[in-house]
């Protein structure tokens, strides 16, 4: 078995390096068309973040139930997720930023451009907003969190909504990450390269060894006929038509007729 494993590793290394230099071309192409598209064809985008703290203030005669309410705080937070991209808000915020470079384009863009996270029972959550221009960005998270604390009290009748910091504008691009994107054309090269050199080595029929006659195929070889190139196989009659060797032992030349 082991004896197998090696000779299958050698003729897989034996492919590679016949066919090196279509790899190599393969790889350039791929990596050049990736560093194309990275730089030329796709948009940066810019990403601004506000935060903003859910906590109830509670008066001093409640103190021992704040463990609680913070827990409740905690929880409410996915509804508040909920809240801030629905309609209700989102409609307001779309009217404020709709004439902004770099506007998304719909409400439904816009619901797409938002991003909400919070850490793990953390009272304070993120609104990420991503746009083609950097102010654009900052300009719809602050207004959506604007919007979300007015609205909040209306919706569920409770004010324990502030916000923490506003986005600032960002003017280094999140997307797209260009390191990424060409070490990720070199290596869909190198496959695709590899993948095309064992399929042309596996779908070439031609005989090029000895020993895939007799020892793949069984067949008994008589001998090989070496392949004479026709220009000098025509240089070497034309050399022998023109000396002749005549009775004194001298060369002269003859035209002779070739059949």
């Amino acid at each position: 078995m082991g004896s197998e494993q090696t000779i299958s590793m050698i003729q897989i290394f034996g492919i590679l390096r016949k066919h090196i230099r279509a790899i190599a071309g393969t790889t350039l192409v791929v990596t050049l068309a990736a560093i194309f598209v990275t730089f030329f064809v796709m948009t940066p985008k810019y990403s601004a973040t506000t935060e903003i703290l859910v906590n109830r203030k509670l008066s001093s005669d409640m103190q021992a139930a704040q463990f609680q309410q913070v827990q409740a705080d905690v929880q409410m937070i996915s509804t508040y997720k909920d809240i801030i991209t629905s309609p209700t808000v989102l409609r307001d915020v779309n009217k404020q930023i709709r004439d902004y470079p770099g506007y998304p384009g719909s409400m439904n863009a816009l619901k797409d451009s938002l991003s909400i996270s919070n850490s793990q029972n953390s009272q304070v959550f993120s609104v990420t907003a991503k746009s083609t221009d950097a102010g654009t960005a900052a300009a719809i998270a602050n207004e959506t969190a604007k919007v979300f604390k007015k609205k909040v009290v209306k919706i569920m009748s409770v004010n324990n909504v502030s916000i923490v910091s506003e986005a600032e504008t960002n003017t280094k691009p999140v997307s797209p990450r260009k390191t990424l994107n060409i070490l990720a054309g070199i290596i869909l090269g190198l496959i695709l390269g590899i993948a095309l050199a064992f399929i042309r080595e596996l779908t070439d029929r031609t005989v090029s060894d000895e020993s895939f006659l007799t020892d793949d195929l069984g067949l008994t070889s008589l001998g090989i006929v070496s392949e004479i190139d026709q220009k000098d196989i025509e240089r070497t009659v034309e050399h022998k038509d023109l000396q002749v060797p005549m009775n004194n032992g001298e060369f002269s030349s003859r035209n002779h007729r070739r059949v």
